[in-house]
């Protein structure tokens, strides 16, 4: 598939990078650490061919499969439902001289096999804000459960029309 827009956010964490690849590589990590998660079950882990599935709040239940795996730095992967589109996820740990980064980029499925003429105003008003606030609470999640040493709370940061 051929993604034309991508979401990314970025949030400082406040751990080391080796605490934060620890928490993130950790397998069912999401049903510590996702506000929306419902469960967050393994199928084979860790590295390249990764396989789980995290169930939402919602209901909804998608599929990811790891493409790439770079050992303490992050990992790419596909997320969807069983039949449907997969969007690609890219998560990624930087560092400044003082500071630790967890990146989130999404390359949404929605709407990209349609010619940008006619999806920029359902992506711009739509798909970017919904996944953008979804992305803050993801890694708010995880900063969460860094700093307090337990479970984020579900729907934490508040619900998600999609996701809750």
């Amino acid at each position: 598939m051929k993604y034309k827009q991508y979401i990314r956010v970025v949030k400082q964490i406040n751990t080391t990078e080796e605490e934060l690849w620890d928490v993130i590589s950790q397998p069912g990590h999401l049903e510590l650490t996702h506000p929306f998660s419902k469960s967050h079950s393994v199928m084979s882990w860790p590295g390249v061919g990764s396989k789980d599935v995290l169930i939402y709040l919602s209901g909804l239940r998608y599929e990811r499969y790891f493409t790439d795996w770079n050992e303490g730095k992050g990992y790419t992967l596909q997320i969807g439902g069983r039949n449907g589109g997969k969007s690609k996820v890219i998560w990624e740990i930087s560092s400044d001289e003082n500071n630790i980064f967890l990146s989130i980029t999404i390359y949404p499925h929605f709407l990209a096999n349609t010619p940008r003429f006619f999806s920029f105003l359902p992506y711009k008003l739509l798909i970017r804000p919904k996944l953008t606030t979804y992305l803050h609470s993801v890694l708010g999640g995880i900063n969460y459960y860094i700093v307090e040493k337990e479970s984020v709370p579900k729907n934490h940061f508040g619900t998600h029309k999609w996701f809750s």
